[in-house]
């Protein structure tokens, strides 16, 4: 049976301008933050998106919640090109988009109580009485693990994991098909995450949830995630399903980003050969020309990578990557490409 899609990008582009003057304010450069991304979202999958800070990722997820109009491109959700439609026309839709918050002190309002906060989404669609509306949220509040009687309490009584399962609860409200998921793991404990992280898993198996996942840990993406999305500086470097990627990356951002994960193994740790990159992130506002990862690559190739837009190669099972010399091999030993598929080391 096919794939249905649910959610379809194309080209998708996000650029703020830079004006000068107070009064005629001229526009003098515009701030690429995101510039040419596609993708496919598969009804029932997780999407996990990577990428250093600043590559776009969260300015990603605003546009596909029209929380943010596009410069450009395309977005498709559920069969309806939903990229220029009115905010009146955008209402009905947004029950079946949801977002959670990378900050969960920050996401819910501070003079609200819980209740009201899980139970807004419910009032603003008209779904239930204000009985039935209170049943919907004790019920949600169980699901997420936290106690239905806390139901008039303020979110400062919570603490991080516990606010973050709130953020999870108001997601959920009105039973979406897509949750765009924007880092909601990170400014919480390990522990925590890993809690918050089956949760999600949970919810996805038992509700058939559709999740774009942004984070930047490697380990937290592999863990939730059924294909894997890698970007830099607004653009989009590889894509593949979850094994591919970890196990043969091809483009050499991705290679310095996994062998910079942390192994749990001193002796594999001591095989393993890293690679290091040079430089800092290039601005948005003037990204280099043709290869925008060209000037940090241990595999620049001068008047090819500089010169040239790298083309989409296809590497077969869906795995795409934007490179002039995709690596040949992954820098590691046969033990740690066993370890991350998940396959038994030999001792």
């Amino acid at each position: 049976m096919a794939a249905e899609e649910l959610l379809v990008v194309e080209d998708l582009k996000k650029h703020f301008p830079i004006t000068q003057g107070i009064i005629f304010q001229k526009q003098v450069a515009s701030v690429k933050a995101v510039d040419g991304v596609s993708f496919t979202v598969n009804r029932g999958e997780t999407l996990g998106v990577v990428g250093e800070s600043g590559c776009g990722k969260s300015t990603m997820a605003r546009c596909i919640m029209r929380l943010l109009d596009p410069t450009g491109g395309k977005i498709t959700f559920d069969g309806r090109d939903i990229t220029n439609i009115s905010q009146a026309e955008m209402r009905p839709i947004r029950r079946e988009m949801m977002m959670i918050f990378q900050d969960p002190y920050a996401s819910l309002n501070p003079r609200k109580r819980v209740g009201f906060i899980i139970g807004e989404a419910l009032e603003v669609n008209k779904m239930g009485s204000s009985s039935e509306i209170k049943r919907r949220v004790q019920e949600l509040l169980d699901i997420v693990g936290l106690n239905p009687e806390h139901y008039n309490r303020f979110p400062h009584e919570f603490s991080g994991g516990q606010r973050q399962r709130i953020g999870v609860a108001r997601a959920l409200a009105v039973n979406p098909k897509l949750i765009v998921c924007d880092e909601p793991v990170s400014a919480l404990d390990v522990s925590v995450q890993a809690q918050v992280l089956n949760l999600l898993k949970d919810l996805q198996d038992e509700f058939n949830l559709t999740y774009v996942f942004i984070a930047h840990d490697l380990n937290v993406v592999r863990h939730i995630s059924n294909r894997v999305m890698v970007m830099y500086l607004g653009s989009v470097a590889e894509s593949a399903g979850r094994n591919e990627l970890y196990g043969e990356p091809k483009h050499p951002y991705t290679g310095a980003l996994l062998s910079a994960v942390p192994v749990p193994d001193p002796e594999l740790g001591r095989q393993r050969k890293r690679i290091v990159l040079e430089g800092d992130v290039p601005s948005p506002i003037n990204p280099p020309s043709a290869c925008r990862f060209h000037p940090r690559c241990p595999r620049f190739h001068e008047g090819v990578c500089d010169v040239t837009d790298p083309p989409v190669r296809d590497f077969g099972h869906e795995h795409t990557a934007a490179c002039h010399y995709p690596l040949e091999g992954w820098p590691l030993t046969e033990a740690q490409m066993r370890q991350r598929s998940g396959e038994p080391v030999a001792s």
